[in-house]
């Protein structure tokens, strides 16, 4: 499968970008003027203050509607994660309306002003005591909030996750946007911008998990809800001080629809037989692609029955007859579904930190120091340094060594990196099993049953599972975002980005759903029960374990869609044509998890 040469404005003057990018008025960019490390340090700016915003709320959440709106632990970690799971799904709403009709620089801002509403709203919501219920008496006879408290509050958190829909698909991608494929240096420049762009967002992240949460915890919540307010108002003005120099993709449509005709027809022509000569199958020509600053694709012999869809019928309906171009986008979509269903059980696992994991450390001793006690929250600060560190050094130290040796680019492969990750998710649950047993162990022995009795254990025993978290992030996190992007064709990366945050979002959901499920079936029957609203009697333990054998058995599912997953063919582009390159694009593999080396023409 080859990728037919885009003939633009640039073959007029050599500074002029060749991958199809315009300014904001549908113009032909200067690549001296415009993108590369220069527009991005604005978009990586924008991400550091909107992730300061995003975890402030985040991070603390579990505390307080357990503390505040006195919600049990079931029901508060269910309604973070069914929050987070919205959060991350609204994205396929947001990436469709940029790909479709907006753009992707005019979603953000728009989505950015539904998520500034969202925060003002929820900072006024947490601020007034009328928009809470009274606190507990000495710890007992906790009110229940009204309708209108809860209301108000979650519409707010609601709206947050509206506006997040529309920033969260098309920010990463616009900073992607930035490099020019067809310039080896910007594309060089490229393969590491996922790494960089994970570094600003973890480092937002630390300044919420450590100053936001103590003023949360110790100055109230109204300024601990106010700030990351102002860090969002901030970081959007940051962002469109860098207007002139982004460089936009045109909306090419929806690729949601695009994929959903070729389905259609190729179910359509189902009957008939695909012609051996793919110059019978319908496609535009190079001209008419080019004149959209679109690239055309060879026909390939991977997942054959969707060629069907191209097969000429006498039909003009786009859901009759679709280009080979068409399907070929909708075959590389299409290959990432099996491994994006091996990417929601480790999304799971990422909401533990902010949910049980938190609420754990509510139970342990929190002091350091005769004055000082540290929030429960701050722990996910480890995950953040631990994330931090661990992306510097497999940046500069590990993938330039082994470079040498694998000669990929990247160092080792995406799916070798992402493999990785989830054999560090597995050993993550396990001590984390390990931890709450010897916690446990700590309460029995001192008889501490009680709902808040604090037992005598450092909360720091949670630190390794904190820390570890942090480094199969940089594993698992950073390569399921370069996958779908890089193996999404252009004309769909914004569909590509959002099945990265597809995958947290469906996590989110299915970790509510496990809890729930856990909870109720453990209690039938007379028993105790797993997960309690009082910890000291419940059996976080057993919860972990099951999610460890959970975690074990979707890295062996992975391990399959690994084995028979096809990289696409990476193209080095120029004026004069197209250059397959199979000592760079080649993602070589010579692990257990390795893929299928493809051949030049797309053979799987």
């Amino acid at each position: 499968m080859a990728v037919i040469e885009e003939k633009g404005p640039s073959s007029g003057n050599e500074d002029y970008t060749q991958d199809g990018t315009v300014d904001l008025k549908g113009r032909p960019v200067l690549r001296s003027k415009t993108g590369k490390w220069k527009a991005c340090s604005f978009i990586v700016g924008y991400e550091v203050f909107e992730r300061m915003a995003f975890y402030g709320i985040q991070s603390n959440l579990v505390i307080y509607l357990t503390n505040k709106l006195h919600e049990g632990t079931v029901t508060a970690s269910n309604n973070v994660s069914n929050w987070v799971g919205a959060v991350w799904m609204m994205p396929l709403a947001g990436a469709y309306i940029a790909d479709a009709h907006l753009g992707r620089y005019k979603t953000f801002v728009i989505a950015s002003c539904i998520y500034i509403l969202g925060m003002c709203l929820l900072t006024l919501a947490v601020s007034l005591p009328a928009l809470r219920p009274s606190p507990c008496d000495q710890g007992q006879n906790c009110p229940r909030a009204s309708s209108l408290q809860y209301g108000i509050f979650f519409l707010a958190l609601y709206i947050v996750a509206i506006g997040t829909g529309g920033t969260k698909p098309n920010i990463s991608t616009m900073g992607a946007d930035q490099f020019d494929e067809f310039e080896p240096k910007e594309r060089s420049h490229k393969l590491s911008f996922f790494n960089w762009w994970f570094f600003s967002i973890f480092f937002g992240t630390l300044f919420s998990n450590t100053f936001l949460v103590y003023l949360q915890d110790n100055k109230g919540w109204a300024i601990g809800y106010g700030l990351p307010t102002l860090g969002l108002v901030i970081s959007v003005v940051v962002f469109l001080v860098g207007t002139p120099f982004y460089r936009h993709k045109l909306p090419s449509g929806s690729p949601v629809t695009r994929m959903l005709q070729v389905y259609v027809a190729a179910g359509s022509n189902w009957k008939l037989h695909v012609p051996d000569d793919p110059k019978e199958l319908h496609e535009l020509s190079i001209e008419e692609y080019a004149s959209n600053g679109r690239n055309r694709i060879d026909r390939s012999s991977s997942l054959s029955f969707l060629d069907k869809a191209a097969i000429k019928t006498g039909q003009t309906s786009p859901w009759m007859l679709c280009t080979v171009t068409q399907v070929e986008e909708t075959k590389q979509m299409t290959k990432l579904i099996p491994l994006l269903l091996t990417t929601i059980i480790p999304s799971t696992l990422v909401v533990q930190a902010s949910t049980l994991f938190v609420k754990q450390g509510t139970t342990l001793d929190r002091s350091m120091g005769p004055h000082f006690q540290i929030p429960p929250a701050c722990l996910n600060a480890f995950v953040t340094i631990s994330m931090l560190i661990t992306i510097v050094v497999y940046d500069r130290a590990f993938v330039p060594a082994i470079r040498r040796y694998t000669k990929n680019p990247r160092g080792i492969t995406m799916l070798q990196r992402l493999g990785i990750g989830l054999v560090m998710h597995v050993f993550i649950m396990i001590i984390a099993c390990f931890a709450e047993r010897r916690r446990l162990k700590v309460a029995r022995e001192n008889h501490l049953f009680g709902l808040h009795d604090t037992i005598p254990l450092t909360i720091f025993i949670l630190l390794p599972q904190y820390a570890l978290g942090g480094v199969a992030d940089n594993f698992v996190e950073v390569a399921k975002i370069e996958i779908f992007y890089d193996q999404a064709p252009d004309g769909m990366k914004s569909l590509g980005t959002a099945y990265f945050t597809t995958t947290l979002g469906i996590g989110s959901f299915l970790s509510s759903f496990l809890l729930s499920t856990v909870a109720d079936v453990t209690k039938r029957h007379g028993h105790n029960g797993w997960i309690l609203n009082n910890l000291n009697v419940s059996r976080l333990d057993y919860y972990y374990a099951f999610m460890a054998v959970l975690s074990f058995l979707n890295f062996l599912c992975f391990l399959v869609v690994a084995k028979f997953f096809v990289y696409n063919v990476d193209v080095t582009q120029t004026k004069s044509g197209s250059e397959i390159n199979p000592s760079s694009s080649q993602e070589q593999d010579n692990t257990g998890i390795s893929p299928s080396i493809p051949q030049p023409d797309g053979k799987s």
